[in-house]
Protein backbone atom coordinates (compact mmCIF):
# COMPACT_ATOMS: atom_id res chain seq x y z
CA UNK A 1 0.00 0.00 0.00
CA UNK A 2 1.06 3.38 -1.05
CA UNK A 3 0.18 6.81 1.32
CA UNK A 4 0.58 9.46 0.09
CA UNK A 5 1.12 13.44 1.77
CA UNK A 6 0.71 16.82 0.12
CA UNK A 7 2.07 19.72 1.34
CA UNK A 8 1.25 23.67 -0.25
CA UNK A 9 3.51 25.84 -1.32
CA UNK A 10 4.14 28.94 -3.36
CA UNK A 11 7.19 30.08 -5.22
CA UNK A 12 8.19 32.93 -7.44
CA UNK A 13 10.10 33.80 -10.54
CA UNK A 14 11.08 37.15 -12.24
CA UNK A 15 11.27 35.04 -15.47
CA UNK A 16 8.31 33.19 -15.87
CA UNK A 17 5.27 30.72 -14.42
CA UNK A 18 7.27 27.87 -15.82
CA UNK A 19 10.54 28.91 -14.04
CA UNK A 20 8.62 29.55 -10.69
CA UNK A 21 7.17 25.86 -10.76
CA UNK A 22 10.49 24.18 -11.72
CA UNK A 23 11.83 26.25 -8.88
CA UNK A 24 9.10 25.48 -6.37
CA UNK A 25 9.72 21.52 -7.06
CA UNK A 26 13.37 21.91 -6.98
CA UNK A 27 13.18 23.54 -3.49
CA UNK A 28 10.59 20.82 -2.61
CA UNK A 29 13.20 18.00 -3.36
CA UNK A 30 15.25 19.09 -1.10
CA UNK A 31 13.34 19.02 1.91
CA UNK A 32 11.06 16.23 0.90
CA UNK A 33 11.81 12.78 -0.32
CA UNK A 34 10.24 10.68 -3.03
CA UNK A 35 8.00 13.74 -5.08
CA UNK A 36 5.81 12.22 -7.31
CA UNK A 37 3.66 15.56 -8.21
CA UNK A 38 2.37 18.79 -7.78
CA UNK A 39 -0.91 20.75 -9.05
CA UNK A 40 -0.99 24.48 -9.29
CA UNK A 41 -3.74 25.80 -7.97
CA UNK A 42 -3.00 29.31 -8.78
CA UNK A 43 -0.93 31.54 -10.66
CA UNK A 44 -0.67 35.62 -10.51
CA UNK A 45 1.45 38.42 -11.54
CA UNK A 46 3.43 40.96 -9.43
CA UNK A 47 2.71 44.28 -10.88
CA UNK A 48 4.90 47.72 -10.29
CA UNK A 49 4.17 50.91 -11.77
CA UNK A 50 2.06 49.11 -14.67
CA UNK A 51 4.75 46.53 -15.50
CA UNK A 52 4.58 42.99 -14.72
CA UNK A 53 7.79 41.96 -12.17
CA UNK A 54 7.39 38.75 -11.55
CA UNK A 55 5.71 35.62 -11.53
CA UNK A 56 4.51 33.70 -8.37
CA UNK A 57 2.52 30.29 -8.38
CA UNK A 58 0.47 28.07 -5.90
CA UNK A 59 1.04 25.01 -5.82
CA UNK A 60 0.44 21.39 -3.90
CA UNK A 61 3.17 18.96 -4.10
CA UNK A 62 2.76 15.65 -3.61
CA UNK A 63 4.96 12.99 -1.93
CA UNK A 64 5.10 9.23 -1.08
CA UNK A 65 5.99 8.35 2.84
CA UNK A 66 8.30 5.86 3.29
Amino acid sequence: MTVAKIVELSADSTKSFEDAITQGIKRAEKTLKNVKGAWIAEQKVLVEDGSIIGYRVYMRVSFVLE
